[in-house]
């Protein structure tokens, strides 16, 4: 049986904070291929980047990468505040990570 998917990183979704993570925005692009028909999403491995920031260059089989938590979910809980995430300088540009 054929079936079709989507190529996108995680880190490639929308974000106020300079890199895409499983937040709302996910959510949402999981509908949209719902509701497009399509059945797979193809990502990048999520583990804990190593030298060079290479997803493949992973230093743990077992761990998450930290940078796919979601702030607006843990400031919803109140385990951060709004101040502590705008403290730190996620540049200028939310639509480019370097």
């Amino acid at each position: 049986m054929r079936e079709s998917g989507v190529l996108l990183p995680v880190a490639s979704l929308p974000s106020d904070y300079g890199i895409g993570c499983f937040s709302k925005e996910a959510y949402e692009f999981v509908d949209q291929l719902k509701a497009g028909g399509q059945k797979n999403w193809q990502i990048l491995p999520l583990g804990p980047t190593g030298y060079g920031d290479s997803p493949y260059q992973s230093f743990s089989t077992f761990a998450g990468n930290p940078y796919f938590i979601d702030l607006e979910t843990l400031i919803n809980e109140e385990l951060l505040t709004r101040e502590e995430c705008d403290a730190c300088d996620f540049g200028d540009n939310g639509e480019f990570i370097d």
